[in-house]
């Protein structure tokens, strides 16, 4: 097992707690840990449930969904950046013939 995939699992676990402590099923917390994919999102939606403490399912998924969000516009932003630095510098050198 690698360390990110420790790292993941630790994320996961600690999330399910959280979960668990706030009342809700294990499966909820599986679920939304796979939905977040990522240590650092587990870690921004543990912040959420420590501080906000919600009652109800729905608030959970929705914070679930809106980190989902971030992220997704984050890499699009990401790739929009890259792609636009390729054509700057198509515009600089223009085309190469070995490319």
């Amino acid at each position: 097992m690698t360390d990110n995939q420790r790292e993941w699992i630790r994320a996961r676990d600690e999330l399910v707690r959280e979960i668990k402590s706030l009342g809700f099923p294990e499966e909820l917390g599986m679920q939304i840990a796979k939905q977040l994919g990522s240590p650092k999102a587990m870690s921004r939606m543990m912040g959420y449930l420590v501080n906000v403490r919600p009652r109800s399912a729905e608030l959970i998924v929705d914070e679930m969904l809106a980190i989902c969000s971030d992220i997704d516009r984050w890499r699009d932003k990401k790739a929009c950046e890259d792609a636009n630095a390729k054509y700057n510098e198509l515009l600089y050198y223009g085309l190469n013939s070995d490319e």
